[in-house]
């Protein structure tokens, strides 16, 4: 890649970089300013010293002396947890430590070999959610470009009006409510596809059984993602090819005699592909807060359902920050594959940022 080429790339990488420095602190702010950090806090300490007062109470007798034994285990845990300062004092070091990839420690989470760091953590978590995502996607992808393409072809038809409809309905479906369904339908009723888990119990060792095990649990979240998403891919696709094939140019190269197939590819596709992908790698990107639904409902062991356990189970910032950020570091991610991808598939950005730099 050119100097000249990647300048920009660079400038845009640097923004990204803000965007994800503003979400952060953004999260910051609401978790201090609405008093949730202090109120998830408080319960943790309440918890522990819940549990820590009968085992005082079988060596200490007094009752005053019980309570200040307990007020001072209390304090010390303030101290540790943070408490004694205000929101603004302790959360904007956490996340300069999160933003340099030192994710600290969780407070109640544990990875499945016990450590509590928060990358060890969400390293373990990550790959079941880039697996459900990315499967999805490329299912999404393959059946969007196919229908959309030649849902283009077949403008007003009876396909194209139903497909048109049904991909409506797609948009509008929650993926929580699909899931919910799917497993009703698919595992209750019909006993066909497991409900939840990642696994059977007991689980298959390893190797090839433990593969298809995984297979079989993965079907229904991935179907789930597909069917919330496929629906308005297909008409985006559909939208652009459409725009495309009236162009001019397209209709010279048909005047010429060329095969259908070749305009759509080579003067059709060629064309749409950068508004394409734009919405392929942009619906990953939104896709990532989905699976936060889907894997909770599914009991899928990734970061969406680590997530969910975060906030709604037992609370802990670390990790919700901390998750904040890979999240976010997800979809910077995918934008500057978008980034990337735009400046090898459209000729007219590499002309227009060599323009610009010379201007």
């Amino acid at each position: 890649m050119t100097p000249s080429l990647l300048r920009p790339l660079l400038v845009r990488a640097a923004s990204l970089i803000a965007v994800l420095l503003v979400v952060l602190v953004l999260l910051v702010v609401s978790l201090g300013a609405t008093g949730f950090s202090e109120r998830m806090l408080g319960a943790i300490i309440g918890e522990e010293l819940r549990a820590l007062r009968p085992a005082l109470a079988e060596t200490i007798t007094d009752p005053e002396a019980l309570e200040t034994a307990v007020a001072a285990r209390r304090s010390e845990l303030e101290a540790a947890y943070g408490l004694d300062r205000a929101w603004h004092q302790r959360l904007p070091s956490m996340v300069l430590r999160v933003f340099t990839l030192d994710l600290g420690v969780a407070r109640t989470m544990r990875a499945t070999d016990g450590s509590n760091r928060i990358a060890d953590i969400v390293l373990e978590r990550l790959p079941p959610t880039v697996l459900l995502l990315t499967t999805a996607l490329a299912i999404t992808a393959i059946i969007g470009l196919t229908l959309g393409v030649w849902l283009s072809t077949q403008v007003g038809s009876l396909a194209d009006r139903a497909i048109s409809y049904l991909a409506s309905v797609s948009y509008a479906l929650p993926a929580w409510w699909t899931g919910i369904m799917l497993i009703l339908l698919l595992s209750f009723q019909l006993g066909l596809l497991p409900a939840g888990g990642m696994y059977s119990t007991p689980p298959p060792e390893a190797g090839l059984a433990r593969f298809l095990d995984l297979a079989l649990h993965a079907i229904l979240p991935v179907l789930t993602l597909v069917l919330v998403s496929v629906g308005p891919y297909i008409y985006v696709v559909r939208t652009i090819t459409l725009n495309v094939a009236q162009e001019d140019f397209v209709t010279l190269a048909r005047a010429k005699g060329l095969p259908g197939r070749v305009v759509e590819r080579r003067h059709v596709l060629r064309v749409a592909a950068p508004p394409i992908v734009t919405g392929l790698i942009l619906g990953l990107a939104g896709s990532l807060g989905g699976s936060i639904l889907v894997e909770t409902v599914f009991d899928w062991r990734g970061m969406g359902r680590l997530y969910y356990d975060a906030i709604v189970g037992t609370p802990d910032e670390g990790l919700i920050i901390g998750l904040t950020f890979m999240f976010t570091l997800l979809y910077v991610a995918a934008r500057m594959v978008l980034e990337v991808l735009y400046v090898l598939l459209d000729p007219r950005v590499r002309y227009e940022d060599a323009q610009a730099l010379r201007h």
